[in-house]
């Protein structure tokens, strides 16, 4: 099986458009989406710097227009599975047949001017965290009051929050591990951008969306999204919830995916990918840059394309939590039992009082995979529930 990622935000480098403005019509089709996005992508792509393409109101669309404006020079009828990272996963819904390209387009360009003007209301940052125990690190984030913003595999565990609490963690980090502080505008997926939500979910109400084509993976869990506004709920949830990219690529190594071609700007998907997946069964990488890596890639297609290209999508789906807090599994179904969408399977303890954790299809309660008083963040996986898709 064949997959096709799109990258996140971090990934962009000056000038990384400009070969692609060659090629018949992109041009056009990008001034079409600058209109769309409120900014410039031709001026981005080509002629900014990298201080200007950092500015996270201006990065996000122009992430998501250069994935697609790839795309639609491959052969995508043969991909069998796309995801993205972050806002990349926008760019992943328009490719699996969920969102318009317009849509996905402009929706990164309300979700970039949220998210900076989120960022905008109290100085916060991210870190990586590179190395050591992740439970050792997922404990010490908790302890300096810092939340795990993404969980990349291959080591690696970026924490966002307060610039005091990164300070913090930097002077005592984690046994056997490096801190390293990104330059990003403030702490992404955490609950200090629930602003930037707020907007998002008020605008993608009104986007029309379509069952994927193919298996679309979600960074809230890794699973497989088989319905198109439970699709919309989780690229808005994302704001604010952990991008677990390590489950994403859990999911790609149980499918038995063979080859991968990320798309522009191409290069850290495919390295954590290459770091994660390695030995016998790896899958073999392409990295699309420049239209100069498209016979590569359409080689990659033809050998990994087939009669498994558009395979089932697996048939479970997996309840994450919808809160920080400790797990209420007191009187919770146990596993075997056939639950109903929306029944509640437990609670999660906050500050706050209860928050309910529901069902969001019909099937049997498969496996818990989280136990009764453990400490839970938000988006992470507690139950999986079997079906068919």
């Amino acid at each position: 099986m064949l997959a096709v990622l799109s990258p996140g935000q971090g990934s962009q480098k000056p000038g990384f458009l400009a070969p692609w403005l060659d090629l018949p019509g992109a041009e056009a089709r990008l001034r079409w989406w600058s209109a769309l996005a409120g900014v410039d992508l031709i001026h981005l792509g080509t002629r900014a710097d990298a201080d200007e393409i950092k500015d996270t109101a201006r990065t996000q669309p122009l992430l998501v227009a250069a994935a697609l404006l790839a795309a639609e020079h491959l052969p995508m009828h043969d991909v069998g599975l796309v995801a993205g990272h972050s806002v990349g996963e926008l760019g992943a819904a328009a490719l699996a047949g969920v969102l318009p390209a317009e849509a996905a387009v402009t929706l990164a360009g309300v979700r970039g001017r949220e998210m900076a003007a989120a960022c905008a209301l109290e100085p916060t940052g991210m870190a990586a965290v590179l190395g050591g125990d992740p439970d050792e690190v997922l404990a010490t984030l908790e302890s300096h009051g810092l939340h795990p913003a993404n969980r990349n595999g291959a080591g690696q565990i970026v924490a966002a929050g307060a610039v005091d609490a990164l300070d913090k963690l930097a002077a005592e980090p984690p046994t056997r591990t490096r801190v390293i502080r990104l330059q990003v505008a403030g702490a992404f997926h955490t609950p200090y951008m629930a602003p930037a939500e707020t907007a998002l979910a008020a605008v993608a109400a009104g986007v029309p969306a379509a069952a994927p084509a193919r298996i679309l993976l979600s960074n809230l869990d890794g699973a497989p999204v088989g319905h198109g506004p439970e699709t919309v709920r989780r690229l808005v949830r994302q704001v604010t919830a952990p991008v677990r990219w390590d489950l994403c690529m859990r999911t790609l190594a149980d499918l038995g995916v063979t080859g991968v071609i990320e798309l522009p700007p191409a290069g850290t998907l495919a390295g954590l990918v290459k770091r994660e997946l390695k030995g016998e069964g790896a899958p073999e990488i392409v990295t699309l840059n420049t239209p100069a890596d498209l016979p590569a890639a359409r080689r990659l297609i033809a050998r990994h394309a087939g009669p498994a290209a558009r395979p089932t999508a697996p048939s479970f789906r997996v309840v994450v939590s919808p809160a920080a807090g400790r797990l209420d599994l007191s009187a919770a179904p146990v596993e075997g039992t056939e639950v109903r969408a929306g029944e509640v399977l437990g609670h999660v303890t906050t500050g706050r009082g209860p928050v309910e954790v529901t069902a969001h299809d019909n099937g049997p309660l498969v496996e818990w995979l989280a136990h009764h008083d453990d400490p839970v963040a938000p988006g992470q996986p507690l139950v999986r529930i079997g079906g068919t898709h």
